[in-house]
């Protein structure tokens, strides 16, 4: 059963929390996105710290959005670093670099989201650079068909691209993330208070879903 609050997002200001099972969530999120505009092509970015796995979320709508009808095309901004001697250019462990350093949002913005975008063409890079071997993939261009859905997922995006045109965000109280953060990674975590401090994505993103409970997420919507 849905609840009314205050939270705030932007000013104070009365939301539900409507509590949805996983299965219900990819079909509200696929209901938003079928409720687009078929004739043009959509950018839609799955948000999230690492500890609520937004690729699986981002996984998860492909299928539905596909029998809907909808060209689906699937890119992951973890394919868009920039490379190791850049983002390790402060330390391997250094929040302030994770949050400003890491991701190469000029070349996701262009090769990418303005292509899919209302005047763009179409032609867009799957990938840039695989993180693991800190090589180019020397991927080739693509053609999107008309209507593609493009469906990103990706961390500490808000703030950084903006060419998008449905956000969502998964978000964890700061005790959750420190909590179902690896002990390898707790270095990271800095990182993310910058980023509710500095960009605010509850407020930032068209969808926030909350994820303290994988198994009992949580839309958080306008009255």
């Amino acid at each position: 059963m849905a609840s009314t609050l205050d939270a705030a997002i932007g000013d104070t200001v009365p939301v539900v929390v409507q509590p949805v099972t996983p299965e219900a969530l990819v079909g509200r999120l696929v209901g938003f996105v079928t409720a687009l505009d078929a004739g043009r092509r959509w950018r839609i970015a799955i948000d999230g710290a690492p500890a609520t796995a937004p690729g699986d979320l981002a996984d998860a709508l492909v299928g539905p959005l596909r029998a809907a009808g909808r060209p689906v095309v699937r890119a992951s901004a973890s394919d868009f670093l920039r490379r190791a001697s850049l983002r390790w250019e402060r330390g391997r462990e250094d929040a302030d670099a994770l949050f400003e350093d890491w991701l190469d949002a000029g070349a996701l913005t262009r090769e990418v989201l303005v292509p899919f975008g209302p005047a763009g063409t179409g032609r867009y890079l799957p990938s840039l650079r695989d993180p693991v071997r800190d090589r180019s993939t020397r991927a080739g261009t693509l053609q999107a068909p008309a209507g593609a859905v493009l469906v990103l997922d990706g961390t500490l995006l808000l703030g950084r691209v903006t060419a998008l045109d449905l956000s969502v965000h998964l978000a964890l109280r700061p005790e959750t993330l420190a909590r179902r953060t690896p002990t390898a990674d707790r270095w990271s975590l800095p990182a993310f208070a910058r980023y509710a401090a500095e960009v605010d994505p509850e407020r930032a993103a068209d969808v926030v879903v909350r994820v303290d409970d994988p198994r009992h997420p949580a839309l958080v919507l306008p009255v």
